[in-house]
């Protein structure tokens, strides 16, 4: 899951804030202009659709388990752009937008409705919604949600005598499970705060709102086993190899090729918080009859099936499940196992209080 969380940039702001390596991965890329576009007159689609995503390796997935079986079935083409989030706004509120489909974090739509920058939904359109069981938080006025990624618990299987830790609370427990730890910090992410409330005994329905007070009291109580704070997706895999720390959280996925090789590391997936990518359309889109038809594509179990088998975020449809092998299946963020033991990001909450979570969380960590 080499790309899947580079930084705050690719997940946060866009789900891809471009880095120069994922602009080159993407073979299919349109260079964040979509100047080969040729609309036909007469207000009807042309035969190619043009998708902003967050290439590559999440894009190679996306190429190879959507775009190219779409335009085989369709006939129409599908061109990549990959801009970040103000550029994309920009072009929109000019009445320019260089691209039809918009594949981003339910963050960023949430922005994007509040810009007016993204059509609503005539879900009527997309047959393939209509039994889909598609989870409630991940179906809005402008975006639909497509997978899912997940923050969770890794450690190292050689650290603690033969226990495993099993929830937030055994990761707060340094005399159960001694040794240093690391947390993700302000600048990868929004802080874990949802952790620190399971681990101080806050059951998963009843998180949001966020009692920042209790938070950061549990907060302070493993403060001193905290060795780092990191700040991209690749520091806790590094930090685990070196044995610097013994546990840490982490976006999943991002310790699947060290655990192949055999290092000694596993997740733990009670109490992962969930967020999720999603699919809209730009307000102005050219081709919006192509664009309902690429979405509701993707909303097929079988699709979204292929794109799990390939890439590890987890399919939105559940009956892609039955179409999955069981080894893929155990690993994902939404199987009907960890779908149980987790929670999805209340995104409007952190929409709300991003700015006082971040000024308390500077307080906090300079204190």
């Amino acid at each position: 899951m080499n790309d899947a969380r580079i930084d705050r940039r690719l997940f946060l702001r866009a789900i891809g804030g471009v880095t120069a390596g994922v602009a080159a991965a993407t073979t299919l890329s349109a260079c964040g202009t979509g100047t080969s576009r040729s609309v036909a007159g007469g207000g009807k689609s042309s035969k190619t659709l043009v998708v902003r995503d967050s290439g590559g390796t999440y894009g190679d997935a996306n190429k190879k388990a959507v775009y190219d079986a779409f335009t085989k079935e369709t006939g129409i083409r599908i061109e990549v752009v990959n801009i970040q989030y103000a550029q994309m706004l920009a072009q929109i509120q000019q009445g320019r937008p260089q691209f039809d489909i918009i594949d981003d974090s339910m963050s960023d739509f949430l922005r994007f409705k509040q810009a007016d920058a993204t059509e609503d939904l005539d879900y009527e359109r997309l047959k393939n919604f209509k039994n889909a069981g598609i989870a409630k938080t991940l179906v809005t006025s402008n975006a639909i949600g497509k997978n899912y990624w997940a923050s969770v618990m890794a450690y190292r299987t050689d650290a603690f005598g033969g226990k495993k830790p099993s929830s937030w609370a055994d990761f707060w427990d340094t005399k159960a499970f001694p040794g240093a730890r690391a947390l993700q910090g302000l600048d990868a992410d929004r802080p874990v705060l949802e952790f620190a409330l399971l681990a101080d005994g806050v059951p998963l329905d009843k998180l949001y709102p966020l009692d920042l007070d209790r938070a950061f009291k549990s907060l302070d109580h493993i403060k001193g086993s905290i060795k780092k704070f990191w700040d991209t997706g690749a520091l806790p895999g590094v930090l685990l190899g070196r044995q610097e720390v013994v546990a840490t959280d982490v976006w999943h996925g991002r310790l699947d090729a060290l655990i192949k090789q055999g290092s000694p590391l596993a997740y733990q997936w009670n109490g992962a918080r969930r967020q999720s990518n999603a699919l809209g359309i730009a307000k102005g889109a050219a081709n919006l009859d192509a664009a309902y038809q690429l979405i509701d594509f993707a909303l097929r179990p079988d699709v979204q099936a292929a794109y799990a088998e390939l890439y590890p975020m987890a399919p939105s449809v559940p009956a892609a499940y039955k179409k999955l092998s069981p080894t893929t299946a155990a690993n994902l963020g939404s199987s009907p196992e960890h779908l149980k033991t987790g929670f999805d990001m209340d995104v409007a909450w952190w929409a709300e209080n991003d700015d006082v979570v971040a000024k308390r969380w500077q307080e906090w960590t300079h204190a």
